[in-house]
């Protein structure tokens, strides 16, 4: 491979976007086999390099690059802006001035830097200041972050080259800046091709990026949009342990009951749907809710009333109506008889039963069909 790479560097940036996509389709692992390459490429023959990108939605950056015969690990996470521990809802507002980005972590003697540079370009829409594709607004722009001066140097004679190419009639408008904090994002964010296939390969059709690559890079045979009805389950206890936080494990699984005031949503008035925070069935809506002075997310009703199931709460010396969700089996909270009308309904929920989707991330998150809410 070296060999090659140094052959590459002599005959021009250019030459090497068809060797990269010959290697990617060559060397492209299996679903089934994809876990074992990882394995073989954990351990590196020199010392691995770091390179970041902003490239919009972090999920089709982090699987393009992932592909790549060199790449030991991609994360997928926020870099760019003030905010310290930025969360996904807080960065997809576009207030933090973090932009969605990956970090690379790749064996320098299989592929180099030049190669990623490549392998960046041909996978956005270089001229879009405003985003990219479907995905609107500063967070993601398009920015490369150079980790030394190599790389800046790199990084400027690339974008230089491909602007005197004459693929573009407008100019690229991609950043080039420092490397500063990168923050990793959620866990259900990181390697998310791979744990959710179908939403994944419908979410990247519909936002026209593989469309753009086709009629400008001539590439062939993406995975188109795959039709299939959404299944909400279960997730095993063993995976919930790992994924939620501890008081969202005993809200959920023990049934328990969070902080009046001390939650994350009781007051929250952005514009959205919250879903389960174990399964993701749709639950209910910002515009049924309201502020009912408990201290806790109130709503006058579900949003998908087939997604709940009621049932008699006998404990702690009361009868009251338990609220669970129907696929994930996780406790909600409680529905009374003392909400304003026209259903006179309060369903008194704990936030950390939840996840919230602001109405910007919808379309991304798998849930397009309730834009028209909003």
């Amino acid at each position: 491979m070296q060999k090659i790479l140094t052959g590459i560097k002599r005959v021009g940036a250019w030459s090497f976007f068809a060797l990269v996509v010959t290697l990617t389709a060559a060397c492209q692992p299996s679903a089934e086999s994809n876990h074992e390459v990882k394995k073989e490429m954990s351990t590196p023959s020199s010392t691995p390099k770091t390179a970041t990108f902003a490239g919009g939605c972090f999920w089709c950056s982090e699987s393009d690059f992932n592909k790549l015969p060199g790449v030991i690990k991609v994360l997928s996470g926020y870099t760019g802006g003030d905010k310290k521990n930025p969360t996904y809802q807080e960065v997809s507002e576009g207030s933090t001035g973090h932009v969605e980005a990956i970090q690379v972590h790749y064996d320098p003697t299989r592929i180099s830097y030049e190669g990623l540079l490549n392998v960046f370009w041909r996978h956005i829409d270089p001229t879009d200041p405003g985003g990219q594709f479907a995905d609107r607004g500063s967070q993601y722009r398009t920015v490369i972050f150079y980790h030394d001066a190599e790389q800046k140097n790199l990084a400027e004679k690339s974008k230089e080259a491909l602007n005197r190419s004459g693929k573009f009639s407008k100019p690229v408008a991609t950043e080039i800046k420092p490397a500063g904090i990168f923050y990793p994002a959620e866990e259900y964010h990181q390697d998310y091709s791979r744990k959710n296939p179908l939403r994944y390969r419908n979410y990247r059709w519909g936002s026209g990026r593989d469309q753009f690559i086709i009629n400008h890079w001539g590439e062939k045979n993406p995975d188109p949009p795959a039709e299939a009805k959404k299944e909400y389950r279960k997730p095993e206890e063993t995976d919930l342990r790992k994924r939620l936080t501890p008081l969202q494990f005993e809200v959920t699984r023990g049934n328990g009951t969070e902080p009046a005031f001390k939650n994350e949503f009781w007051d929250n008035k952005k514009e959205g749907i919250y879903v389960d925070i174990a399964s993701g069935e749709p639950l209910f809506s910002s515009q049924d809710k309201y502020d009912s002075g408990t201290g806790w997310p109130s709503f006058t009703k579900p949003l998908e009333p087939d997604n709940i199931m009621e049932k008699n709460d006998s404990s702690h010396f009361m009868n009251r109506t338990e609220v669970r969700s129907k696929h994930g089996d996780s406790h909600l909270g409680h529905v009374f008889p003392d909400g304003p009308k026209p259903t006179g309904l309060r369903y008194c929920l704990n936030s950390a039963a939840l996840r919230f989707i602001p109405k910007e991330g919808l379309e991304k998150e798998g849930y397009g069909d309730y834009k028209k809410l909003f």
